[in-house]
């Protein structure tokens, strides 16, 4: 088969030159599929060959005038020109040119060889069918596709003959069983012409991307494009998506002009969105503003507006920084953007509403009383601490309220401990409803509790501590079936800007509830102003 192969080649493809400017000019070529009306010519280059020149053949003596057809970088397909005749005794020059005048029927066959020869060269398989669909026509790519003898190629095979062919050269990745219904549906298809394109894989791994266009004539042009690249590509990438569909973790993945081009499945349900919707690839601002609609966000809509703007905002900036987003159904969402080579961007979606949870439970233990949960003395000074630094800065009133309960230790030896705790439960939640929001209230220790009231003066709080006093007094609680009531003592402490810090503060408090003890509990008692030295201080 390769000497064939070889000898058919030889016969083909020979040497020549091209002869241009008035022959003063001589480019060498090899020149293949020479045929009676044209060639296609290979050289180095053709800058500067004329559209009409002499092509002289290795083995001729006299030159063939040619004209381009078509021509690529490095190959021309060229038809040759009739040769001119001299000018008869007598005749003139319209006679020796009608003479000269190549026929109608010449320049159409040399057009379809100059035709044949481009497609001979194209890099995709061609198969020109008749209206039998016979093949008139079968390129190289074609043959070497298919492994298709020459010899059968130029016997002008059916369609049909060139389908089994396939199958004899096991060239189909399809099981033998299913290969005669294979061909008869192809062939229905092509009879029937302009099918859709469907992609052929070759048991090689090659993938062929099949076209058929009908003739006005009758016949069909068959074209096979190898997309084995392309489709590759392909299959990885519905892997890629196929993976990120299954994984728990919500995923969106936006162009760079920030449209939705693949949203997995568990991103569709945190959004309300369906499959369909997600495959309009709808805009991030659209996918955003839908949330209005499916409820995804339990906020006021003036919140909602800010909401939605900042997370546009947090997109559009390909900000790193994770974002926890609370949805109405309870969930946490932990949100995170990635910018992507291409200028889009990666948001991933992480239930985080555990490990919240679990912090923020953490935290209630950390700075939260056990018994009481009210804050613990801990936080109690980190807070303290921080609103006196606002009071330093814009000077702004600020009262703290220490307040102990009464004769604990009585009620202990007679009702036992479980008593004293409900005693100091009743006074937390005593404390809880009547505390403002920016209050803070404290067990500091023991039966001692803390409560500082920011905006709040000397004359104010103590209309608080009074409030406080009475309402514990009129909330008695049971034990062994009797009720205890409940007395407290309390002092009261203005911050001054003579106190050194917040420390200062609590003993100005702590000195005042000392005088309630001592004039008989049950009261409230306003710290007096003084000016402390450093040495004063050090003294105490």
């Amino acid at each position: 088969m390769d000497e064939r192969r070889e000898s058919h080649r030889a016969r083909m493809w020979r040497g020549g030159k091209i002869l241009f400017n008035n022959r003063r000019s001589v480019l060498d070529c090899t020149i293949r599929n020479l045929s009676p009306g044209g060639a296609c010519l290979q050289v180095e280059s053709l800058v500067g060959v004329p559209a009409t020149f002499d092509l002289l053949i290795d083995g001729e003596h006299a030159p063939r005038p040619c004209r381009l057809v078509w021509q690529s970088d490095h190959r021309a397909g060229v038809e040759f020109a009739l040769a001119q005749s001299h000018t008869p005794e007598g005749g003139d020059a319209r006679d020796a040119h009608l003479q000269s005048a190549p026929r109608a029927g010449d320049l159409i066959r040399n057009e379809l060889l100059g035709l044949r020869a481009a497609l001979d060269e194209a890099k995709f398989g061609v198969v020109l069918l008749d209206a039998e669909l016979r093949a008139q026509f079968i390129n190289r790519a074609f043959r070497r596709m298919w492994r298709l003898p020459d010899s059968k190629a130029d016997s002008r095979p059916a369609f049909v003959a060139l389908m089994y062919h396939g199958r004899d050269t096991r060239a189909y990745e399809i099981p033998e069983s299913e290969l005669d219904a294979y061909v008869a549906e192809r062939v229905v298809e092509v009879k029937a012409g302009n099918p859709p394109p469907r992609d052929i894989r070759l048991a090689s791994g090659e993938v062929l991307r099949f076209q058929c266009t009908a003739l006005p004539s009758g016949g069909r042009v068959l074209s096979y494009t190898s997309v084995t690249d392309i489709v590759r590509h392909s299959d990885e990438l519905e892997v890629l998506r196929a993976a990120l569909d299954n994984v728990e973790e919500g995923i969106i993945l936006l162009d760079a002009q920030f449209y939705a081009q693949f949203i997995n499945t568990a991103a569709r349900q945190l959004a309300g969105i369906s499959p369909e919707q997600a495959g309009r690839k709808p805009h991030f601002s659209q996918l955003m503003n839908d949330t209005r609609l499916t409820g995804t966000f339990d906020l006021p809509a003036a919140d909602l507006d800010t909401f939605i703007a900042e997370r546009i905002a947090w997109a559009k900036a390909g900000d790193p920084t994770p974002v926890d987003v609370r949805r109405a159904d309870g969930r946490i969402m932990r949100a995170q953007c990635a910018m992507l080579p291409d200028g889009g961007r990666m948001l991933t979606y992480t239930d985080v509403t555990d490990l919240v949870r679990h912090a923020d439970e953490l935290e209630r233990l950390a700075t939260t009383d056990g018994m009481t949960d009210l804050y613990n003395r801990r936080h109690f000074l980190t807070l303290a601490g921080a609103e006196w630094s606002r009071f330093q800065r814009y000077h702004r009133p600020l009262t703290l309220l220490l307040i102990d309960l009464d004769r604990l230790k009585t009620i202990n030896d007679r009702f036992g401990h479980a008593a004293g705790d409900a005693a100091m439960i009743t006074m937390a939640e005593t404390f809880r409803s009547n505390r403002r929001e920016s209050d803070v209230v404290a067990r500091i220790g023991g039966d001692e509790f803390a409560m500082l009231l920011p905006e709040t003066d000397g004359a104010q709080a103590q209309i608080v501590a009074e409030r406080l006093r009475q309402q514990l007094k009129q909330r008695p609680f049971t034990a062994d079936g009797v009720a205890v009531s409940i007395t407290v003592s309390i002092g009261l402490a203005e911050a001054t800007v003579s106190m050194p810090s917040v420390d200062g503060l609590m003993k100005a408090a702590d000195r005042a509830l000392y005088q309630a003890k001592a004039a008989g509990r049950d009261r409230a008692v306003v710290a007096a102003p003084r000016q402390d030295t450093p040495f004063d201080m050090a003294a105490e």
